[in-house]
């Protein structure tokens, strides 16, 4: 699994982290100049954000595609862009006053549009949802208009940001990876990942910036962690290693007893 550190710093692009990269086009939108990148990076549309501000996306796909393809031009390629995809958490309903059903739908020709409006760019389409059904509906939708998700790279799954660690999530993830589907999930928790880490593609975590909040700064000027590369980088790495890492064995108690003084593994 590929996992990308979230950062709203864009200036990292430029340095050389060894580590894959999320940025949001929120962060970029506004640049005159950008780094080139140096270690891969994925770009987030921001839609979490815009919708919870504005109830409706402010910028036409032609425009954000405009965006994307000055990011791939002076930044590099980026390996996937979200698109303007349109969450369904239901505070997000509440804001858009439109149904669940209304946001797959222009989730879903929303990549259509991006897509004919720049094929080479990489665009991916998001499926979007409350339950499980919901998820294979919006799936469907896709196929519906000639989109074989099987084919794809990646497939992102939206809105399970604040759910992920649930049996919910967990059972939505497993099912739609049996349908075929490579996926990335949008805002990782860690427990999740602890969960379905071993059967999804990629996903992307800035939960180390929250945390940073809470923790003294590490050198001068710095009044917290969460704007901290090195605090950034050392979450990364004991994330990978807490998801990789194989459990301890549990004891068979139906064996013999261990001997006094041993550690119990259970």
């Amino acid at each position: 699994m590929r996992f990308y550190l979230g950062t709203h710093q864009p200036s990292w692009l430029g340095k050389n982290l060894r580590v894959p990269l999320l940025v949001s086009h929120r962060r970029l939108a506004h640049r005159r100049t950008f780094p080139r990148a140096t270690s891969p990076w994925a770009l987030d549309s921001g839609g979490f954000t815009e919708l919870s501000l504005h109830g409706a996306w402010t910028t036409t796909p032609a425009h954000y595609a405009a965006h994307v393809r000055r990011y791939t031009d002076e930044i590099g390629r980026p390996e996937f862009a979200a698109p303007q995809d349109w969450m369904t958490e239901d505070h997000v309903l509440a804001r858009t006053g439109l149904t669940l059903r209304t946001h797959q739908h222009r989730t879903v020709h929303n990549y259509l549009a991006l897509r004919d409006l720049a094929p080479d760019l990489p665009f991916i389409p998001v499926l979007q949802g409350q339950t499980l059904d919901d998820y294979h509906r919006c799936a469907d939708l896709y196929e519906h208009h000639n989109v074989d998700l099987t084919t794809l790279p990646v497939v992102g799954i939206g809105s399970v940001c604040r759910r992920q660690h649930t049996t919910e999530v967990d059972r939505i993830v497993h099912s739609l990876v049996i349908r075929g589907l490579a996926l990335h999930t949008f805002g990782a928790k860690i427990l999740g990942l602890s969960r379905y880490g071993d059967v999804i593609t990629s996903s992307d975590s800035l939960a180390w910036s929250y945390a940073g909040r809470y923790e003294p700064g590490c050198a001068p000027g710095h009044r917290t962690e969460s704007n901290c590369l090195r605090f950034a980088l050392a979450w990364h790495r004991r994330v990978l290693q807490r998801i990789t890492t194989p459990p301890l064995p549990r004891i068979d108690r139906s064996a013999a007893a261990p001997s006094p003084g041993l550690f119990d593994v259970a």
